[in-house]
């Protein structure tokens, strides 16, 4: 992946969240996908925060949308790896957030989401 193309999937990510599409959001992660996230250990019944497969990443994303209706991502920074990418993005709430996404040829096959403050997740977006 190049710069180019790196810029582009965070444009289709970007779209895909303010859309609320996560069929469109899932397109882009392997099966097996592994996703870190420390809302998801506030949210959900997976208390560590990992979640495997494209269900588990759904059901996340889902129980996000449904918590936060108004949720929204503006793309500020897009960092590329050896087979990463880093979404750094602005949530509706203000907060900067980053999105560490490594791929396996053109899907993500590990993700975590990494915020900037020592606030717990789930009570930024309450607020």
């Amino acid at each position: 992946m190049d710069h180019a193309e790196a810029r582009r999937f965070a444009a289709s990510w970007e779209q895909a969240w303010n859309d609320h599409d996560l069929d469109g959001l899932l397109d882009h992660f392997a099966d097996d996908v592994v996703f870190t996230s420390p809302v998801a250990a506030q949210l959900l019944e997976e208390r560590d925060g990992v979640l495997r497969g494209k269900p588990a990443l759904r059901a996340y994303w889902s129980e996000g949308i449904r918590r936060i209706p108004d949720l929204h991502v503006e793309v500020v920074a897009v960092y590329l790896g050896v087979s990463t990418v880093v979404i750094q993005y602005r949530n509706q709430r203000g907060s900067l957030v980053s999105e560490v996404l490594v791929f396996d040829g053109p899907l993500v096959v590990q993700g975590h989401g990494t915020y900037l403050d020592d606030t717990p997740a789930i009570e930024r977006e309450a607020r």
